[in-house]
Order: C-alpha cells, then sequence, then structure tokens
C-alpha cells in the first residue's frame, strides 16, 4: 500500500494542503482573502472536511478564513475548488488544474462579447471583479502634437451621446465625470466635457464616435484613423453577475449566470436592520447589488445577484432568504466517481450532502487480546506507617494553632517553613 503524506502550510491569505502518494501531488491552495463565506463547498464536501467559520463576525470586520479544513479529513477530491462561485479555491494535481480536466464537471459562470462588442469601455469599470480589460491601438499621441494656433469648434450631442467613453480613451480633451456608483443605475459616467485647452480640431475623434454625436470644425488633420479595440474577460475572475450586459447599450455581452433561483428580503425579520452600522450582506457580496433606499433600508437588485448565498449567512436578523433552482455546470461523465459529483450538485441546490449509509458495513472481527496482569500492591511495613501518621497528627496539631497559621500564609515560604519546624521540633521534645 501506497503511504499517503499531508501537510499545511499558510502563506500570507493562502492556506496550502498538500497530499504526496507515490509519483501523485495533489495541492489544494484556499485563498481565504477571496472567499465570501457562501460555504457552497461545506454542503458539498464529501467528507465533512469543511466547516464554516464565524462568518457572522467576518461579514463585519473580523480577519479569519470563513472556511476551515480538516486536513486528516480531506480526500482531495477537487469538488469545492471546480464549484467555489468566487475562484477562492485552486487545485491540481501534479501542478494541472483539474478545472482544464473534462472529466471532473465544474461550475460554469463567465461573460464573453459578441459579434455585436465594438468595444466601448462600459462594463469595464462596473466589472465588480475587475475581470474586464479595455485596449485600443491608437491614441491621439500616435499622430503628433497638438497643433498650436489652430481655431474651431467642437460640440457633442447629448441626445446622442451614450458616455460610451472611446472618445476619451482616445484624447485627453474628453474628460468622462464619475457617477456615484449605484447597483440601481449602472451608468458609470455622469457626464462627457471637452478641455478645449487640448483640442487643436483634428476631427479624428468625429469618426470613432459610434453614436455619431461628435461634431467639430477647424482644421482637419490629414490622417487616416484605423482606431481598433479588444477585450478581455478573465474568466478565473468573472463571476457571472451579468453587470456588463445590463450596462451594454449594443447588447455586446452574453453571459452565463452560475445559478437561477431567487433572492427575497424578508421586510418584517428586518425592522431592526441597520445597513450602514452592520454593512453585513455589503462586505460579502461578491457581484456588490446591495444598495440603500430613500427610506434608509437595504435592498438588492436580482438581476445582478449570483444567489452565492453570503449575504444569508451574514445577516444575523435572518432577514435574507436565497433559493436556488439549478447548477450550471459543464457536463458530468459517465465515470465512476459521477454518482458522487451528481450528488454534491444537488447539494448546492438543497444545502444538504447525501452520505451514504456504512451501518451495514462489515467489519474485521475483533482482535483478542490477552488480559493484562493484575497489579500487586507492595508489601507494607507497619512501623513506617506508625511513624508516618504520628509526624502528620504533629503537624495537624501545629496547623491548627493561629500563629502558626499566621507564620505560615504571610511570612516567605521558607522562612515559615523553618519557624513551623522548630515549633514542632521544640513541642515534641
Amino acid at each position: 500500500m501506497l503511504e499517503i503524506e499531508k501537510d499545511m502550510e499558510v502563506e500570507g491569505s493562502h492556506i496550502i494542503c498538500r497530499q504526496r502518494s507515490g509519483d501523485i501531488t495533489k495541492i489544494l491552495d484556499y485563498d481565504y482573502k477571496i472567499c465570501n463565506g457562501c460555504a457552497i463547498c461545506v454542503s458539498l464536501c464529501p467528507t465533512k472536511a469543511l466547516q464554516s467559520g464565524p462568518i457572522l463576525e467576518i461579514a463585519t470586520g473580523l480577519d479569519a478564513p470563513p472556511v476551515l479544513i480538516d486536513l486528516d479529513a480531506c480526500v482531495f477530491c477537487g469538488m469545492c475548488a471546480n464549484f467555489c462561485p468566487v475562484n477562492a479555491y485552486r487545485f491540481t494535481v501534479n501542478d494541472v488544474d483539474i478545472k482544464t480536466d473534462d472529466r471532473y464537471p465544474r461550475l460554469l459562470r463567465k461573460a464573453e462579447p459578441n459579434e455585436r462588442c465594438l468595444p466601448c469601455t462600459l462594463c469595464e469599470p462596473v466589472c465588480p471583479t475587475e475581470a474586464i480589460t479595455v485596449v485600443f491601438n491608437k491614441t491621439r499621441e500616435d499622430f503628433g502634437p497638438l497643433r498650436e494656433g489652430i481655431e474651431g469648434e467642437i460640440s457633442v450631442d447629448r441626445e446622442k451621446c451614450n458616455l460610451c467613453g472611446i472618445c476619451a480613451r482616445f484624447c485627453k480633451a474628453f474628460v468622462l465625470l464619475e457617477r456615484e456608483k449605484d447597483p440601481r443605475d449602472l451608468r458609470p459616467y455622469e457626464q462627457l466635457l471637452i478641455d478645449e485647452d487640448l483640442c487643436d480640431y483634428c476631427g479624428l475623434c468625429v469618426g470613432i464616435c459610434p453614436e455619431e454625436a461628435i461634431s467639430v470644425k477647424g482644421d482637419p488633420l490629414d490622417a487616416t484613423l484605423d482606431l481598433k479595440g479588444s477585450i478581455d474577460v478573465d474568466q478565473e475572475r468573472c463571476i457571472g453577475c451579468g453587470r456588463c450586459a445590463i450596462v451594454c447599450p449594443y447588447e455586446a455581452m452574453d453571459v452565463i449566470r452560475p445559478f437561477e433561483g431567487e433572492i427575497r428580503l424578508v421586510r418584517d425579520r428586518l425592522a431592526k436592520c441597520d445597513p450602514v452600522g452592520c454593512h453585513g450582506c455589503f462586505n460579502v457580496c461578491p457581484a456588490d447589488c446591495w444598495y440603500v433606499d430613500d427610506q434608509g433600508r437595504i435592498g438588492v437588485v436580482e438581476d445582478q445577484c449570483i444567489l452565492c448565498g453570503a449575504c444569508s449567512r451574514a445577516c444575523h436578523l435572518f432577514g435574507i432568504d436565497v433559493t436556488r433552482t439549478k447548477v450550471s455546470h459543464t457536463p458530468i461523465k459517465e465515470t465512476p466517481w459521477a454518482s458522487e459529483w451528481r450528488d454534491a450538485i444537488n447539494a448546492i441546490l438543497t444545502g444538504e450532502k447525501r452520505r451514504y449509509d456504512v451501518s451495514g458495513t462489515l467489519m474485521p472481527p475483533a482482535v483478542e487480546r490477552p488480559p493484562p496482569p493484575k497489579i500487586e500492591a507492595p508489601p507494607r511495613d507497619p512501623e513506617l506507617l506508625r511513624r508516618i501518621d504520628e509526624a502528620l497528627a504533629r503537624i495537624d496539631e501545629a496547623m491548627r494553632k493561629p500563629k502558626v497559621r499566621y507564620l505560615w500564609e504571610r511570612a516567605p515560604v521558607e522562612e515559615a517553613r523553618r519557624k513551623i519546624a522548630s515549633r514542632i521540633a521544640q513541642e515534641g521534645a
């Protein structure tokens, strides 16, 4: 039988567990700073090796792991890594990530731009996990410095402009004013301004505006502008909240959400809710979909919620109810462990993992061991016992006297013992 070795170490916010067996090394890397305490991994763990930490305290500021790992119980199956909605786990077998192995099902949550994507810049600032990056191949500086002494006019049609931000990325003369973040209105910008001190009326911006909202009068620059942009979505960071698709004016983002279901606020339990003082649901939400309304009550934008359930566990008033009806995942291959993966996925919906009844399992017979030899008491010396009793009786008699007690309790220990021993000797003489 191969010997199995396990060890655990902590590196910053990473709790790294290793298992070595022969030439196979499995590593479970848990980043507790990314973990939001949804406890989906706790529900699906087949051996109960994962337990929830103090999520109520963590949600309000305690720096501690939301999930505790029992290394002895962990069988390094990788289920927690494949179905964590916020990618707090990474599981590798001989340095190969389990998420790249199609033999194992994994949670689906992704956002991908489609053929309608320009791209613009609206989706980038609203992504709660900073998974989206937009870059362009040209800026105004690529066409030389600003020309001096050029007179002209530039204007933006506010009715046509959708604040896509392409012009601001291209030229420093355009300034976008950011809005205060509010999940009820995801538009990241409030207004587009023009700094004419940085504009030489080259007219290059006219051709890059997708809404034809910019007009320029002046001395057009004799140059051909082929502005191209690219958008990259880091799927390891994407949680499938859909905010990018909601804010996009061109319906250019396709999103697969991790779960289907419902989030519901139990208002009769939230009478004592202090969203500003507690802020627990805000702190654990990976999608930033919580807000405070005009009456000072918490609210949630359901279309942006990924139904991870962390807010429900972080609410000390039990005022948030999350139910899941479907899990988006890759196909379950017909492998010897397929039923275990189905049970794990079902546990994400029910919150309970079905574990097999082992009460009827045959156990090997108990090994009969000979009873240990009887311990015999050593022989007693009556004369020695008599002398001990006499000495104890003299000490007991002396300790009943108040002065002796005073010396014992108040004087230094060694001095008290010396005086008491002397007094006992005198009285016995």
